[in-house]
């Protein structure tokens, strides 16, 4: 039996979710909140396998909420759920360490799906976001791109290509610190954290080819 906690701040609506969930057969809601404050409480005395958490919380928002579960218990499982369904968003519940996220626009079926994906270690999207946030997110890399100048965008694609800050120091003419500042910058401007990812984001707009 998969132990949910479910957290929503309208009791009508947590009511329907759980004759929902514990229709399935194999889900059962151990516990319910309405703010996050109770919702991290009920975590820590429930331990449930899944967290179904809806973002738009009274005081402290959703994604708080998440980064406190994560941060107490790094196995944990947040599914999350929003009306909101723009890919930032999305992107910021997967950094805050969800591993789902359903738009409450999604068929009521799919709820139970990502239960039971997230239950099995899985990263779930609903189906209907699926197609619509890759593309709403390629053109978002791609608006992210060219708002490089062209010697940030040169920078780029040479570390990318796994130029080393000296070696693009010595190609471009420029001091080592003169790029580190320029690393830091394009990071920034791209929205990675990594190199690996900058090199991810590089292939994926054709920057550079393997």
């Amino acid at each position: 039996m998969i132990r949910v906690l479910l957290v929503d701040d309208h009791p009508v609506v947590r009511a329907g979710y759980l004759r929902l969930l514990e229709q399935a057969g194999d889900i059962a809601v151990v516990g319910e909140a309405g703010d996050a404050r109770t919702a991290f409480e009920c975590f820590v005395e429930h331990r449930p396998d899944v967290t179904v958490a809806d973002l738009s919380l009274p005081g402290t928002s959703g994604v708080v909420l998440i980064r406190q579960i994560v941060a107490h218990d790094p196995a944990a499982r947040v599914l999350a759920f929003s009306m909101h369904e723009t890919p930032p968003l999305v992107r910021r519940v997967f950094d805050a360490g969800a591993r789902g996220f359903i738009g409450k626009g999604a068929a009521p079926d799919q709820l139970v799906d990502g239960v039971r994906a997230v239950h099995r270690g899985e990263r779930y999207l609903g189906a209907h976001l699926s197609p619509w946030l890759a593309d709403c997110e390629a053109r978002l890399e791609a608006m992210r791109i060219a708002s490089l100048s062209p010697r940030e965008f040169e920078i780029f694609r040479l570390l990318a290509q796994g130029r080393s800050p000296v070696e693009c120091a010595e190609r471009l003419m420029l001091s080592p610190k003169t790029i580190s500042n320029h690393q830091t910058l394009i990071k920034e401007k791209l929205g990675v954290a990594t190199t690996a990812a900058l090199v991810h984001l590089a292939l994926r707009h054709a920057v550079i080819s393997v």
